[in-house]
């Protein structure tokens, strides 16, 4: 596509636009403002409040203690103020500071005065920071207000949005007047649908707040943790240190790749709120990019891939995913589904050059969710199995070589260190198999829905997939036809697996029965979830309607129609997601604080880690912030520092056979020497927590503990990196050639 010359005035009026929309992005500025909680918006546990909506507690409650106190904010490092109007009649009433269950702080309130403000410091980002009242249980105690200010900012969105404006506006800039990036009018079209709909799938996002799915706690302590683990000096990220109350908890075991965008905003000073956002956004982009490359891959219509990009980004099992589940990772795993279906198809009987299809869908599945990649690698067998006759006489194995052998390299920097710590590692587990399995069946009747937020058990293919079932029964089973086309074949297959694996998320499969073989309830509890079969089998009806549309000898009249009818069905799941009863973002025209301020720190949220993937035993009750001693009398623990993975202990111990043990997990992979450098074995203790032998001579002694580096895991890191960089370099060496 040509571009035309811009005249000097289109270039003013251009940058004065960019001047003005960048002035009211950065107007709207609110990173800077208090967060402000009247009495009655505090989370309180005794009191009433008074018509000037004041927390009041009176004597007569007969308790004492903590009575009231903010959400749980994850803030970032830096100084803070913190105010409060109030009023009480006896001292010994006190403001508290809180951290991961541990008060850092305490400022008692005067009966002599009515407002108190104090600075704080935190030395490092806070996970579950909360501000609470301490009644002293004599007299009354009135709460009028409650503030918290930043000296500099809570975060910094406002100047990521100003930042990726300027950048698409640069963009766009160098488009018009240099012309070096040529687009056909076609691939302009197709280029903004994708864009278009990634918008329209995240609009619902757009509130002031975020939706809180089952899992989406862990999944923001995930993304916490990993930026955590980057400022810590690892990468990859095999433990997240503040997690589990600085204990240290796991990473290894979940996929995490793409949650690097998010961390790196966090170290960034983005919001954790609009983080996740950010990587919401990505997901729908990818899945509209994939779905287009993947099904135009196979039929080479534009409206096919269009439609494909639509009916797949705007699919009801992502929306649950993503809004009612809250579960970021199979929703990254959907991004890469179409490429693990072309790719296959392309490997047995399409273009063979196209193999690597199949080596990034796979891999970035892989990288999105461990059960989705099992789901992957069944699919992938049942292929190979299916076509071996083909595969075999058309010598199409060294595809399927290359595809192997390239996955594994690509992605050994993950798969050692998952499965090291898999096999060699005692890890709690049992949570992993806590469903029943056939109870969270779903009901048959609801497969044609769009969705529901409010029912927790509400899954769905949708209108527009049902759609392309019809379509692909009209295709592939009453067209006549002398003989049916290897491609036809393959969509029958997976029409023919979609449908079984829809069958088997319904109560109508006899999971029940079967669950009495210990075979197949060892892998369902595994699975725990049956609907989790709903995500390959869109994938595969996704591909037999769009497909099909192109290729139907009977429905070629109707191509348009269909069309238009199709994405005007997906449409449906956009306006069923429901959205906040009030529509403005604040209570009234004074509140600062808005229910996207507090979001934006997951306030209404936190952050969460499992039981699974702990160390066997290390519940919540048994974990501590302190160094235990074995004898408090002989043992005494002159200082204890911990930064990241890397902590120091300074004891003496008057008697031998004495131990202290220090708040970290101990994890395979930490080691520990004491002042002289001398290798110290590691014992693990209760909670497993680490435990060391003391040296019982009166004398001061020094532990030094860090985690890595372990060979092995470098190994697999650098083969990965050589493995992504060989290309890059092969193609220097041709060019270094070609110049001699």
């Amino acid at each position: 596509m040509q571009t035309k010359e811009l005249t000097t005035g289109n270039k003013i009026i251009f940058a004065v636009t960019v001047c003005v929309v960048t002035l009211f992005v950065w107007l709207n500025n609110e990173g800077s403002s208090p967060l402000v909680y009247k009495g009655s918006g505090l989370q309180y546990s005794v009191g009433l409040v008074d018509s000037e909506n004041n927390l009041v507690v009176q004597e007569s409650v007969e308790t004492s203690g903590v009575v009231a106190g903010t959400p749980q904010y994850v803030l970032n490092r830096g100084s803070y103020t913190a105010e409060m109007e109030y009023a009480v009649e006896q001292p010994d009433s006190v403001l508290e500071l809180w951290e991961q269950k541990s008060k850092i702080a305490a400022w008692p309130l005067d009966p002599e005065q009515t407002e108190i403000a104090v600075d704080f410091t935190l030395s490092k980002d806070a996970k579950q920071l909360q501000l609470r009242v301490n009644y002293s249980g004599r007299g009354a105690l009135t709460v009028r207000e409650l503030r918290l200010s930043p000296h500099t900012m809570f975060y910094s969105d406002t100047y990521f949005f100003i930042a990726v404006f300027l950048l698409c506006s640069l963009l766009l800039w160098l488009y018009m007047t240099r012309g070096k990036i040529r687009l056909t009018q076609e691939q302009l079209v197709d280029y903004s649908v994708i864009l278009g709909v990634a918008v329209l799938a995240t609009t619902p996002m757009m509130q002031t707040y975020l939706y809180n799915g089952d899992d989406l706690c862990y999944h923001l302590a995930r993304m916490e943790g990993l930026k955590d683990g980057i400022l810590d000096g690892q990468i990859p990220v095999n433990i997240l240190p503040e997690g589990l109350q600085g204990n240290g908890y796991l990473n290894a075991m979940y996929p995490y790749l793409f949650l690097y965008i998010g961390a790196f905003l966090r170290i960034c000073r983005v919001s954790i709120g609009l983080s996740y956002k950010v990587l919401v956004f990505l997901a729908n982009i990818g899945s509209a990019v994939c779905a287009y490359a993947a099904v135009k891959s196979m039929c080479r219509s534009r409206r096919s891939a269009i439609l494909a990009a639509v009916l797949y980004t705007l699919m009801p099992y992502r929306f649950t995913n993503i809004f009612s589940r809250g579960d970021l990772g199979e929703t990254l795993a959907l991004v890469f589904w179409p490429l693990v279906i072309a790719g296959l198809y392309h490997i047995v009987m399409g273009e063979r050059r196209y193999w690597y299809y199949l080596v990034i869908g796979f891999s970035g599945v892989l990288q999105s969710h461990i059960l989705s990649a099992a789901f992957a690698a069944a699919v992938c067998v049942i292929t190979a199995l299916v076509y071996c006759g083909r595969i075999v006489r058309e010598k199409r194995y060294i595809e399927i070589g290359k595809a192997g052998g390239l996955f594994l390299l690509l992605n050994m920097w993950y798969l050692v260190p998952f499965l090291y710590y898999y096999f060699r590692e005692n890890l709690s587990t049992e949570m992993l198999r806590w469903s029943g399995y056939f109870e969270q069946s779903i009901n048959p009747s609801n497969l044609t829905e769009s969705i529901s937020l409010y029912n927790k058990q509400y899954f769905s293919l949708g209108l527009a997939l049902i759609g392309c079932v019809g379509i692909g029964i009209v295709w592939l089973l009453c067209e006549r036809r002398a003989e049916r086309t290897a491609k036809q074949g393959y969509l029958l297959y997976l029409l023919v697996l979609g449908c079984l694996l829809t069958y088997m998320t319904t109560g109508y499969f006899p999971s029940k029965t079967l669950l009495e073989n210990a075979l197949f309830r060892n892998v369902v509890t595994m699975i725990q979830f049956p609907w989790r079969f709903l995500g390959p089998a869109c994938a595969c009806f996704l591909f037999v309607g769009t497909v099909g549309l192109s290729e139907s000898e009977i429905l070629k009249p109707y191509r348009n129609l269909i069309f238009s009818m199709l994405v005007c069905l997906n449409l449906l799941v956009i306006v069923s997601v429901p959205t906040d009863n009030s529509h403005m973002p604040y209570t009234n025209a004074e509140a600062v604080v808005s229910k996207g301020h507090e979001s934006k720190l997951a306030a209404n949220i936190g952050l969460y880690y499992p039981q699974e993937w702990r160390l066997d035993g290390a519940s919540d009750e048994k974990l501590t912030s302190g160094v235990i001693m074995s004898d408090v009398d002989k043992v005494s623990v002159r200082d204890y520092r911990k930064k990241g993975t890397r902590a120091t202990v300074s004891y003496t111990a008057a008697a031998d056979n004495c131990y202290i043990e220090l708040p970290i997990q101990n994890y395979l992979g930490y080691r520990a020497c004491d002042e002289n450098g001398k290798r110290l074995q590691i014992e693990r203790g209760i909670g497993g927590r680490m435990r060391f032998a003391t040296v019982g001579d009166g004398a001061v002694h020094t532990i030094s503990v860090r985690y890595g580096p372990n060979a092995l895991f470098i190994a697999a890191d650098l083969i990965s990196a050589l493995t992504i960089a060989y290309p890059a370099l092969m193609q220097r060496r041709r060019r270094g050639g070609d110049r001699v």
